[in-house]
């Protein structure tokens, strides 16, 4: 061996929580990254004085103070709150639903008034055993909201019809009959200083780092490196799809920095959630970090089908993908040096804080720490 007591695969999030727990208590770890950057999705870039999210919006939320805490012992987080605008063909909604989204959408100005619109909306569309994610979403909220608001999205984001889509995608939605803007519930939310980059970066001090390092073409001596393996990446490609092939969705950006345009949309992130628009939503990115500086940075955001080659960013949890992700789980138990971890290795969504709470939960049940 080495003299490394854990080889890392991946310098993303569950990567760097993972060796900064270890490495705490007294571990040896060596993290290798195929990119030539730490962070992972959450890696975030320099442009003209902006962090750019250069894999997609991502903003800090939580309601587990072990998690906020944690998180905060590498960079001091802004008070950045989300508060997501949605654009149907000019129209726009906030988002999550609440009763600007109901004003806006039916003319009523008290929650008495929204209340009694939702229940006769879910009352005319209702499927008691919805079959899909169209029949699902029309019991929760109503056909208006459905098909103004979710149905082209959705499509977009799965690149399936509706009716095509299992109905757990959407087990509920939240309604505020409130004019609270504010996109989560957590408690806690922010977006670090500085960016993630260094986030992350300080997460990672004092712990060894090889970047550009593919672990799949080095398999045979990178083995030899620790005796327990953190593997952060597709759990189908590290057996060589020799189940089966899992599907993921895939993301494609086009950013530009417009040197002449201080504010673009006045919002950080405003989703566009008709059919016939083919991205998903714009981001601007100074306004996670309260820019003021000249130009933005904007970043159009088209959902893709995944293919080898792509960037796989989130599973497609429908029953033969789950089901087949349960048979790879099942393989991965007779391999007692190989731990897998983060979205690609447990193949299931996790938000950041997610990522950190199933990773200080792992850490525990190797260690026994």
């Amino acid at each position: 061996m080495g003299g490394y007591d854990f080889l890392i695969v991946g310098a993303g999030l569950y990567g760097a929580t993972f060796a900064r727990l270890a490495t705490d208590d007294g571990y040896k770890c060596l993290v290798i990254d195929k990119r030539p950057n730490i962070g992972g999705n959450v890696y975030t870039e320099d442009v003209h004085g902006i962090n750019v999210h250069k894999y997609g919006a991502h903003i800090f939320h939580t309601s587990d103070k072990e998690v906020w805490d944690f998180a905060n012992r590498f960079a001091e987080f802004n008070r950045y709150t989300n508060c997501v605008i949605a654009n149907y063909k000019g129209e726009i909604y906030s988002l999550p639903f609440n009763m600007y989204t109901f004003n806006k959408m039916w003319g009523v100005k008290t929650p008495e008034e929204a209340r009694a619109k939702l229940d006769e909306q879910i009352a005319a569309g209702r499927v008691d055993e919805p079959k899909n994610l169209e029949e699902q979403a029309i019991s929760l909220i109503g056909p208006d909201i459905y098909n103004k608001l979710i149905k082209g999205y959705s499509e977009k984001q799965w690149g399936r019809k509706a009716t095509e889509l299992p109905a757990f995608i959407i087990r509920r939605l939240p309604v505020r009959l409130t004019y609270d803007n504010n996109y989560f519930n957590d408690c806690y939310q922010g977006i670090p200083t500085g960016g993630y980059t260094k986030w992350i970066e300080n997460m990672l001090e004092g712990i060894e780092v090889r970047l550009d390092t593919d672990y799949l073409e080095q398999r045979d001596s990178l083995n030899n490196v620790a005796p327990k393996i953190i593997y952060t990446g597709m759990i189908d490609e590290y057996y060589n799809y020799s189940l089966g092939r899992l599907e993921y969705r895939s993301l494609r950006f086009e950013t530009e920095y417009l040197p002449d345009t201080d504010d673009f949309q006045g919002n950080a992130v405003v989703n566009y959630t008709d059919a016939e628009t083919p991205f998903t939503r714009i981001l601007e990115h100074k306004h996670f970090e309260f820019g003021k500086g000249k130009g933005t940075v904007v970043t159009h955001e088209y959902p893709a089908e995944w293919k080898p080659g792509d960037e796989p960013y989130y599973p497609l949890n429908n029953e033969r993908n789950n089901e087949l992700y349960k048979k790879y789980e099942e393989l991965s138990l007779s391999d007692g040096n190989v731990f897998f971890g983060g979205r690609l290795g447990k193949y299931k969504y996790y938000d950041m804080d997610d990522t950190i709470a199933a990773c200080t939960q792992d850490y525990r049940r190797i260690t026994g720490k």
